[in-house]
């Protein structure tokens, strides 16, 4: 049997190869089926026959939606997201000789880098732990590569392995056909600045989760928000602290955004107070020139995490002192464990403690409510606000289109804990879900890639061997 091409298109004129490709597409699948109807049928008696066939028996295409949306065969894996998730996996699977096709909701690549991070954001880790499978930075980039230098990075990695998204395609629904044995992958595809509107459904044999752990922004619920006269910004809209120069804003949230975008409000001569609720773990983003994530990974290799954990502490204390005296404290649990039990990273220092130090950045507790340009704080203190930047960080989307409750949990991500966390079953597979950045993610698209390039490789092989001995049957018939 021939493979299928990589795309193909299926509209009202072409119900004929729909039928044919479906029937092939079962016996590629190893399915049993019925034989089509006789050929003395009347030409209604076929008609009606078919209709069946394709509803009750391929049950790829729903019948009403068969002429108001176009079927897309993908001949590969469909990754829904086109973040650095999204393309490692595709890279990997270009490198395992897999075809692909990588969905993406906004007009780019890495849509959460470009659009949706502050100006003076840097990689908060060392590049050689950021960076994709089969590419390394540049030379030339620092230690810490900039945005920009990062978006570059993924431009190119993307030229490297010729990987083009279908860009503006947003998935609505994606389930698993039981009857089929695929994917069926819903989408709405908008141009000309959201005038024109079309349906797509892509169907495929393997289904790749690349929305990653970022996918929405998380907005808080506090009394009084909604009528604060004031200015609100999310984090996912701010670029730089240049248009709130003198006034008194307030950052709700301590982890790694909210103390750096509280640092770059204090360099624009800002007046910023930052919200703790609870406690945090703050270490020093480098030891003696060493970078401290590079030092707990090398410990990691040779002692238990607890043991880690003890030594990273001792280090922040001589590196940055009690913090505690300045509102921040910690965990009763060390910063690996936390990271590991609960996902919550701990703060990696480029020079906020210094401004807390100083009063330049000043710490409060949680919020009760807010009140005509006021904040009233859980410790019956009030506070005027011109502003509010909210630092509360992002969610996974993956429940709100993903029909799917074995694999991935209620709040968006695998039940599985990592390393385990990156295939489910029936073809689904997860990546970027890690709570461990980059190089999680980049863990999982190699897993990912050498788990389905392994099956991809053995049955093409199967597929020439049939073909040939059937080619050799030919000849002896002559």
């Amino acid at each position: 049997m021939r493979p299928f091409n990589p795309s193909l298109l299926f509209t009202q004129s072409k119900l004929t190869s729909l039928i044919l490709s479906l029937s092939l597409l079962l016996n590629f699948q190893n399915q049993k089926t019925q034989p089509f109807p006789p050929l003395e049928l009347t030409q209604k008696a076929k008609t009606q026959t078919f209709r069946i066939k394709m509803e009750n028996l391929f049950g790829l295409v729903d019948h009403e939606d068969l002429f108001s949306k176009r079927c897309i065969w993908v001949n590969g894996p469909v990754i829904v997201g086109a973040g650095p998730s999204g393309l490692a996996t595709a890279a990997c699977l270009r490198e395992q000789g897999v075809p692909f096709m990588v969905l993406e909701r906004a007009d780019c690549i890495a849509s959460l880098w470009q659009k949706r991070t502050y100006d003076r954001l840097k990689l908060h880790l060392p590049k050689q732990f950021c960076q994709l499978p089969n590419l390394p930075f540049p030379q030339h980039f620092p230690e810490y590569p900039t945005k920009k230098q990062f978006i570059d990075y993924l431009e190119s990695y993307a030229a490297q392995f010729d990987i083009n998204p279908r860009f503006n395609e947003c998935a609505q629904c994606a389930r698993y056909d039981e009857t089929s044995g695929l994917w069926r992958v819903k989408t709405v595809s908008t141009s000309n600045g959201g005038a024109t509107r079309n349906e797509f459904e892509y169907i495929c044999r393997w289904l790749v989760v690349a929305t990653g752990e970022n996918a929405e922004c998380v907005m808080p619920d506090i009394e009084g928000l909604g009528e604060f006269k004031g200015e609100v910004v999310h984090a996912c809209d701010y670029k730089s602290g240049e248009s709130f120069k003198g006034k008194n804003v307030l950052v709700v949230g301590c982890g790694n955004s909210g103390m750096e975008l509280s640092l770059d409000l204090c360099n624009h001569n800002a007046l910023p107070s930052m919200v703790v609720r609870s406690s945090v773990h703050v270490l020093p983003r480098e030891v003696c020139g060493k970078s401290t994530f590079e030092l707990a990974v090398l410990m990691m290799q040779w002692l238990p995490i607890w043991m880690v954990d003890k030594i990273l502490l001792v280090l922040a204390w001589l590196v940055l002192g009690n913090i505690e005296k300045f509102g921040l404290k910690r965990p009763s649990q060390g910063p690996l464990e936390l990271k590991n039990t609960k996902g919550k990273t701990p703060v990696l220092d480029i020079g906020t403690l210094e401004k807390i130090r100083s009063g330049d950045i000043k710490v409060v507790p949680g919020i009760k409510r807010f009140t005509n340009g006021f904040v009233e704080l859980v410790n019956g203190e009030k506070q005027h606000v011109d502003a509010v930047l909210l630092a509360t960080g992002y969610r996974s989307n993956v429940p709100c289109w993903l029909q799917e409750g074995e694999f991935f949990s209620k709040n968006g991500f695998p039940k599985s804990p990592f390393p385990n966390g990156w295939k489910g079953n029936s073809g689904l597979y997860a990546v970027g879900f890690t709570r461990r950045g980059l190089s999680g993610a980049s863990s999982d698209a190699m897993r990912i890639a050498q788990d389905i390039g392994q099956v991809w490789k053995q049955e093409t092989k199967q597929k020439k061997q049939r073909t040939t001995a059937c080619h050799r049957r030919c000849i002896s018939q002559f």
